[in-house]
């Protein structure tokens, strides 16, 4: 029987991006099926007592800086450190991925272009241009700009965000298994582990 994982994350996560590509390839070998989760960091954090990056004390900061080079250098992947446009206003990309769902569209292209249009290409997605034009890039409908704004998806978005701390979720990406959860990138070893042995889950 396929299997399916509850995976967590935002538009605005370096890490996401990092571990995107390897997650799903793991997801496809495993044939399990992804439920795509948006949340917002920003109320995620307040909710579960992180913090956001400018908040965190310089120290690690500067870690942040190290690990996001390793992992440039571990996924092999082009990776600006210190985008253009970034922080950007990421609820609205993560509602437009919400609407494309709702609207039936397949979203991992969606979610992957974003993040190259962010640590990649240095575009601008606080830009309407720019997101219209990478959606009209991917086929998807101009219609999803308005549905993003509109209540049921907002709604849809805040309801993530409980969703999340009920699963015991405080950070992007976390991949939830069985109820299990794998907090960060530098986890989905463990999670392609915990596949393969089809063990039980671990719990608190």
């Amino acid at each position: 029987m396929s299997r399916s994982i509850d995976y967590y994350f935002s538009t605005a996560s370096p890490w996401a991006f990092l571990g995107l590509s390897t997650f799903l390839a793991v997801a496809r070998q495993h044939e399990a099926r992804v439920e795509f989760i948006p949340v917002g960091l920003g109320e995620l954090f307040s909710e579960t007592g992180g913090l956001p990056l400018a908040k965190r004390h310089p120290v690690r900061q500067r870690y942040r800086l190290l690990e996001l080079q390793r992992w440039r250098a571990a996924r092999e992947m082009e990776f600006t450190i210190w985008p253009a446009f970034w922080p950007f206003r990421s609820g609205f990309t993560d509602r437009l991925i919400i609407a494309a769902m709702k609207a039936g569209h397949e979203v991992a292209p969606l979610i992957g272009r974003f993040g190259a249009a962010v640590w990649q290409r240095e575009e601008n997605l606080g830009d309407p241009d720019t997101l219209a034009a990478i959606l009209a890039e991917l086929d998807l409908p101009g219609e999803l700009m308005a549905a993003a704004d509109s209540p049921e998806i907002v709604a849809a978005y805040a309801a993530n965000e409980e969703r999340a701390v009920a699963a015991d979720v405080f950070g992007s990406p976390a991949y939830v298994l069985d109820g299990e959860v794998f907090w960060g990138q530098d986890r989905i070893d463990m999670l392609d582990a915990a596949l393969s042995s089809g063990r039980a889950p671990y719990r608190p």
